[in-house]
């Protein structure tokens, strides 16, 4: 009964302007927050790698974490303490002074009894690292999108191409919004998550797009917004259930894992559910709209001959 209901190229300007609201308000609080909250990956900061040895099994990462916030206090910040390869743990905060360092050092040595062989490495990493590396995720996700413009293109036209990519687009701008609005910090667990997204939503948008062209072969080229209604409706059983059987797994992520895992799960989690709800509500509106647009030219063209 839902899916007969279903008007998605005339509920397109709807659709839209829900997604629009969610953007606005990550834009004001991006402007209330003075920017997006950067984590050390991109603005820089220290990076302790302590080898716990043994006693890293059933380590508590939070008690580490409580640990030097205890130690260096407010100018800290939020540290991040995640696991590394084996028994090793990495600590990473704001850039502190080299005597607050020390303190955190010492007092990891002494509350876990370990050597002073264990800490393995401090680095400091400077924001013009953090600049190159916020410049090489753009051009990841860039290169990414014009990639897939051009598999879209050729496997159906351009206008199609261009609609795959506004939802793409869209579907970063959510996530995005959402870390603003949250305060969740910009790394490159984010990128990932993002990139991760992209290969999903775009994935979604073919099958769409798939049907839509199989059933306007079908119609012998009848009244394109209809055939759009007609396939989005066909498709939408299973586009809720891949995202459904997709976010089950991420979601006992978020619940059952450690925080640097919740980092990723939680932007994978709305990128998710942003990009089942692009592939369906908004992506075939765009290529309706440009084709509407497209035969508007053609009769005025013709018209002027």
């Amino acid at each position: 009964m839902l899916q007969k209901s279903l008007k998605i190229v005339e509920h397109a300007k709807i659709y839209w302007a829900i997604s629009i609201l969610v953007i606005l308000l990550g834009g004001i609080f991006l402007i209330v927050n003075g920017g997006f909250a950067m984590d050390i990956d991109f603005a820089g900061g220290m990076s302790m790698t302590v080898d716990f040895g043994e006693k890293a099994e059933g380590l508590n990462l939070d008690e580490v974490k409580d640990l030097v916030k205890e130690v260096a206090g407010a100018s800290v910040g939020d540290p991040v303490v995640q696991r590394s390869d084996n028994n090793q743990v990495v600590i990473q905060t704001v850039t502190v002074e080299n005597d607050i360092r020390d303190q955190i050092q010492n007092k990891i040595l002494e509350k876990y009894e370990l050597a002073p062989e264990a800490m393995l490495a401090t680095d400091n990493v400077s924001a013009t690292v953090g600049g190159e590396l916020q410049a090489q995720a753009v051009q990841a996700t860039l290169i990414a999108s014009l990639l897939m413009l051009l598999y879209i293109t050729i496997r159906f036209e351009f206008k199609t191409g261009v609609a795959a990519i506004v939802a793409l687009l869209h579907d970063c701008a959510i996530m995005l919004s959402f870390c603003a609005i949250f305060r969740i910090p910009l790394n490159t667990t984010l990128i990932a998550a993002i990139l991760t997204i992209i290969g999903y939503s775009i994935n979604n948008t073919i099958v769409v797009f798939d049907r839509v062209r199989e059933n306007y072969k079908r119609a012998k080229h009848g009244n394109f917004n209809e055939t759009v209604n007609n396939s989005v409706k066909q498709t939408l059983s299973r586009s809720i259930c891949t995202t459904i059987t997709t976010l089950l797994p991420v979601v006992m992520l978020f619940a059952l894992g450690v925080s640097s895992i919740r980092q990723f799960t939680i932007p994978l989690i709305v990128g998710l559910l942003a990009g089942t709800y692009s592939s369906v509500l908004l992506a075939a509106p765009v290529w309706a709209g440009l084709k509407k647009w497209q035969d508007k030219l053609k009769r005025r063209k013709l018209h002027k001959r």
